[in-house]
């Protein structure tokens, strides 16, 4: 999930993203997001406040400002670190319970979840074909009585 939400950010190479999801057992997804933008606007809040310092400088010096060098141009691990801080988990393990078993009921009244198995191609051989596709008249009878009913 964490990789997922990072794919189009420029994350420092030192940033230990399978690290980060050990420390993060039962955090959802959001959860994981949160984190991850939260770190991004760090670095972009970083990045702005190191711009409008450099701006000001040159202005006191007065120097050409045509330079388009991103100052902050990766999340680094302290970005990351500081939005732990705010981490949170929304969905305890309590809830995380209920919910399975909510989902356990349900499959269980629409009668999913059962263990239907096709018959293996040996087992139906052996059953004498019963189990095996209908035959082609079969399968054409159908097809006519089908087309009967849809244009009548």
């Amino acid at each position: 999930m964490l990789k997922a939400t990072l794919r189009k950010s420029p994350v420092a190479k030192d940033v230990e993203i399978e690290h980060l999801a050990k420390i993060t057992p039962g955090f959802s997804g959001a959860d994981l997001t949160e984190i991850c933008q939260r770190s991004c606007k760090l670095a972009i809040r970083e990045s702005i406040e190191k711009e409008l310092q450099r701006e000001k400088s040159r202005k006191e010096r007065g120097e050409d400002m045509d330079t388009d060098e991103d100052l902050v141009p990766e999340i680094r691990r302290d970005h990351f670190e500081e939005a732990m801080q705010f981490a949170r988990r929304s969905v305890s393990d309590n809830d995380i319970r209920r919910y399975e078993m909510f989902a356990q009921t349900l499959q269980q009244s629409r009668g999913l979840g059962t263990n239907f198995r096709f018959p293996s191609s040996t087992a139906a051989s052996q059953q004498g074909g019963s189990g095996s596709a209908p035959t082609a008249a079969a399968s054409n009878q159908f097809a006519q009585n089908d087309d009967d009913a849809l244009y009548s």
